[in-house]
């Protein structure tokens, strides 16, 4: 008798125990006569037959003709179950870990807060999933809100205006933005650009001018609405294997939750920016003899500073500036209303600031009485150069020339809404031909990260040393002090694509300058 061994079947390691089950069903299929021999009975395995791996040998007697023994018929029905559930396990480690590398993506890509941020990092790590190098996003939201734009990975802002130039019904994106179209779907794969049939010739160009030869896109949608297009692009002619585009787009749907409320916030933002410029003069008035420039640097909480300048009566004008308590659309609002009333105010009795505030800290008291606010309303006479101001609790104007640069002495005052009744004295100078007038707002003393003390020499040693060709211009005399007090990722270019914003507080710089 000889003895037949099962071979080793990757991760299986246990004992069969089913044996007899299978002879039994092996028996039912004979004939009648074979199914009752006792050469049909196999004992279970010994003790003694398991290997040191742990492999049990199975050993089963048949009788052939002449007595001889032989290796069983129906030996691979008895492996074939191994070999489905060697498969199955092999199937079962690519989902695990395609689940693990999803989840890994995703919390990545949850960590992004801004939608440019969010929009870069769907094209980085999707072209990592189809193995492109490519790629490019359309941004086209179905409700027509905006914004709309277009994002590139590994392509320049040119090759994303050539690609534009494509007719929209043959871009590699026009059918996935296209929803009223035919034949539109969620997927477009064009594995051979050059030989593709039907493709329009400006595509067949753009491909062979930027070196790509195949792509593959996705519509990047919610359940709700429909945001644009993403498209990968491969420099040879190549398309996505089956199980890259069930994980791409496992990802891209995702991802498209994600984009969608970075879409809100970034509206949201931008309607809150468009809120606060316009409740700012859009340009300052042009007044004789004196020439102004203003710098408003806007946090991402949305802060209520504001400054105003108001020509007046009798050739006066009127300079302010302002805070107020709190941040968010509240106090955009409540900024707002303060700095339409202050207008009014300076109109009617703008010669006495004093009277100006005072008026103010009533209307504040009556309609605001959970804020406070600070503010400084000069009256300017332009002809004689001469400026009488009140403040409430803001920080002191700088006067800034070629032969000085010092603060004007105010007299310390608690800001407006802080005590039952406010009142400060007014100051009066006057300011030398050829100088100018900083008014600002106490958030570039908060921006320059240093105690107040040092915040106000810092502003007083940027003025001071200040070219000759800032002095001479205000445009250039705000830049320069803002470059000069404000950190690196704090200046004019390091704003917040969401809105234009940065972080940390609200600042407000305005410059006049007496010819």
């Amino acid at each position: 008798m000889t003895a037949a061994r099962l071979p080793k079947v990757a991760g299986i390691d246990q004992a069969i125990s089913d044996v007899a089950d299978t002879d039994a069903r092996a028996k039912a299929q004979r004939p009648d006569h074979e199914a009752g021999s006792p050469a049909d009975t196999v004992p279970a395995p010994p003790p003694s037959a398991a290997t040191a791996s742990g492999t049990v040998l199975v050993t089963r007697t048949v009788p052939a003709p002449g007595g001889s023994a032989q290796a069983p018929d129906d030996f691979a029905e008895i492996v074939r179950p191994f070999e489905q559930l060697a498969v199955i396990q092999d199937r079962l480690a690519a989902w695990v870990s395609d689940l693990t590398t999803l989840h890994e993506l995703t919390e990545r890509l949850t960590a992004t807060t801004t939608l440019d941020a969010a929009l870069h990092e769907l094209l980085r790590t999707g072209a990592g999933l189809v193995g492109a190098r490519r790629g490019l996003v359309v941004l086209h939201p179905s409700d027509g809100l905006g914004p709309r734009t277009s994002l590139g990975f590994g392509l320049l802002r040119s090759d994303l205006g050539t690609i534009e130039t494509v007719p929209s019904d043959s871009a590699v994106h026009g059918h996935l933005l296209d929803s009223a179209a035919d034949d539109a779907r969620d997927e477009m794969i064009h594995p051979d650009l050059a030989d593709e049939h039907g493709l329009d010739a400006r595509h067949r160009e753009v491909a062979a001018q930027l070196g790509f030869a195949a792509s593959y896109g996705l519509r990047l949608a919610t359940a709700s609405a429909r945001l644009g297009a993403v498209v990968w692009l491969y420099d040879e002619p190549a398309r996505p294997t089956d199980r890259q585009r069930h994980l791409v787009g496992l990802y891209v749907r995702y991802a498209a939750e994600h984009i969608a409320r970075q879409l809100d916030l970034a509206r949201a933002h931008s309607t809150v920016a468009v809120l606060r410029e316009e409740l700012l003069p859009s340009r300052l008035p042009r007044v004789p003899g004196v020439r102004m420039a203003v710098r408003h640097r806007t946090s991402a909480h949305g802060g209520g500073d504001w400054y105003d300048a108001l020509p007046l009566p009798e050739a006066a004008l009127g300079l302010s500036v302002g805070s107020v308590t709190g941040s968010g659309p509240s106090a955009i609002a409540a900024m707002g209303r303060l700095r339409a009333s202050l207008r009014a105010y300076a109109v009617m009795e703008g010669e006495d600031p004093v009277a100006v505030l005072s008026d103010l800290e009533l209307l504040l008291r009556v309609t605001e009485p959970a804020r406070s606010a600070t503010a400084l309303f000069a009256y300017v006479e332009p002809a004689g150069r001469k400026l009488l101001l009140a403040g409430a609790g803001h920080c002191p104007p700088l006067v800034v020339g070629a032969r000085r640069a010092e603060y004007v002495e105010t007299t310390l005052s608690a800001p407006l809404g802080m005590l039952s009744c406010w009142e400060a004295p007014s100051v009066e100078f006057t300011a030398a031909r050829g100088e100018t007038v900083l008014l600002y707002t106490d958030g570039l003393l908060h921006r320059t990260g240093e105690p107040v003390d040092r915040a106000f020499a810092m502003l007083h040693a940027a003025a001071a040393n200040a070219p000759r060709s800032a002095l001479e211009d205000p445009e250039l005399l705000v830049d320069h002090v803002l470059r000069a007090c404000l950190p690196p990722r704090d200046d004019a270019d390091a704003r917040d694509p969401l809105g234009g914003a940065t972080a940390g507080d609200d600042v407000v710089l305005l410059a006049a300058r007496f010819d």
